[in-house]
């Protein structure tokens, strides 16, 4: 049998002892008091408490957190709040839902309305309902399972808006780091290009290592690698902002001490704190491709294969401190001696910092990388297939996932004759190592 609808100050104090798993909301305005809520059967130990609200402003006061689901009456009078405001287009009753709506846009809304005006109840739906409920059929159980029907499928739009949301917010921000990983500018040489890039932050294309190549109109080839301390967005930022600087002062004719002098200025004014650093290594090869010019700022040294001889490491005792340790270092250039044909690696010491061995606590270390290098060279790897596999070495040494991000950059200069015929001046920008490309295998070993 029907009750009448009760106040939320008349629920009996035994009731309140019980943890409601549901609460609901009606708003309705029914002056001869003949609208009633049926009685609620309490299915499963879940119970249903009622709140009653006369009028708008006195729902919004009702709404709190703890509400589920509003059961709203469409023949609620029009209020000041719905006359002539943002909704009022239509009938009366949908601009009364529409701002139930706005007010309460995390809750569940069951529309109420007569039996003959489906077109209503349909239309209600339409504009946001969960669902729709008609007077005259109105019963426990029908109400009851409506209630459930209409939460849950508030929360599953919830989540999938929010899901929506966040996929969206990736693929904007995979674009905008896509677009900020670098392209080499070699047009005109001779050497060959690969780089690998793998950041530590988790669904990100971007981390704080940053690295470039371009060749200038005297016919240099300048590279150059980083890593800025720290792996969140703040440091990849920071990395492409010493990259461009980079990129920009080289191509203005600075090398050496001067533009790593110039360069950690850049990095002091764009530092969120003192503590920030970055370690560099830039590398200037002369137009023949025999000799280079080596700075180190804090940087570990580039690894270098030359033709019939194993894998070493460049020499690296003059060295200087990273960017933004000391105001007025000092790095010195060192000259070195390339050859007719080699292969230059340069690195992140994410790639070197990786641990190996059961008990966890031994890194790979340079030596370790030299030795990893050395065997797959022998193996016959080169070029991309080369760095592919160092990086997903270094991967399955440590166990899983690398936390620190790693960059690798690979020049390659062959006088040998075996591979003129397949050199290519083109050099497109650089794949992730999330993302190798399959048609890797078939381009040709530099």
């Amino acid at each position: 049998m029907p009750v009448p609808v009760p106040q939320q100050q008349a629920v009996p104090a035994v009731e309140t002892t019980h943890v409601a798993d549901l609460t609901l909301l009606v708003i309705e305005d029914d002056p001869a008091g003949t609208f009633t809520v049926p009685e609620l059967p309490a299915a499963a130990g879940t119970r249903v408490r009622i709140r009653t609200a006369r009028n708008l402003t006195e729902a919004a006061r009702l709404l709190t957190d703890d509400v589920d689901c509003i059961l709203l009456d469409l023949a609620l009078p029009p209020s000041s709040e719905t006359r002539g405001g943002e909704g009022a287009e239509g009938p009366a009753e949908l601009a009364t839902l529409k701002h139930v709506l706005r007010i309460a846009p995390r809750h569940a809304v069951l529309a109420l309305t007569a039996e003959d005006d489906t077109e209503l109840a349909a239309e209600a739906v339409r504009v946001g309902a969960q669902d729709y409920l008609f007077r005259g059929e109105l019963d426990g159980r029908l109400l009851t399972r409506a209630i459930r029907y209409a939460v849950e499928r508030k929360r599953a739009d919830v989540a999938q808006h929010q899901l929506t949301e966040s996929k969206l917010r990736a693929q904007e921000n995979a674009r905008l780091e896509r677009g900020l990983l670098p392209t080499p500018l070699l047009q005109g040489s001779d050497l060959r290009f690969a780089a690998r890039y793998r950041p530590g932050r988790s669904r990100a294309l971007l981390g704080g290592d940053f690295y470039d190549t371009v060749r200038t109109p005297d016919g240099t080839v300048h590279a150059m690698i980083g890593d800025v301390c720290g792996h969140g967005p703040d440091e990849a930022a920071l990395g492409v902002e010493l990259r461009i600087a980079w990129r920009a002062l080289t191509l203005a004719g600075l090398c050496g001490d001067e533009l790593l002098s110039t360069l950690q200025q850049v990095l002091e004014h764009e530092r969120e704190s003192e503590e920030i650093f970055a370690t560099l290594c830039t590398v200037d090869i002369t137009p023949d491709g025999r000799h280079a010019g080596l700075c180190l700022a804090g940087h570990p040294a580039p690894l270098i294969a030359r033709h019939g001889r194993a894998a070493q490491l460049l020499p690296y005792e003059n060295g200087g401190p990273a960017l933004g340790l000391l105001p007025r270092a000092r790095w010195p250039r060192r000259q070195v001696e390339l050859g007719g044909s080699w292969s230059l690696m340069m690195y992140t010491d994410g790639l070197i910092e990786g641990r190996v061995g059961a008990n966890e606590t031994q890194r790979l270390g340079q030596d370790g990388m030299v030795a990893m290098i050395n065997r797959q060279l022998a193996e016959g790897l080169t070029g991309e297939a080369l760095l592919e596999a160092a990086v997903a070495e270094v991967r399955e040494l440590n166990g899983g996932e690398l936390t620190d991000d790693v960059a690798v950059l690979l020049l390659d200069r062959d006088r040998s004759g075996n591979r003129g015929r397949s050199r290519s001046t083109s050099f497109p920008r650089p794949r992730p190592a999330s993302a190798p490309s399959p048609a890797s295998a078939q381009r040709p070993p530099l």
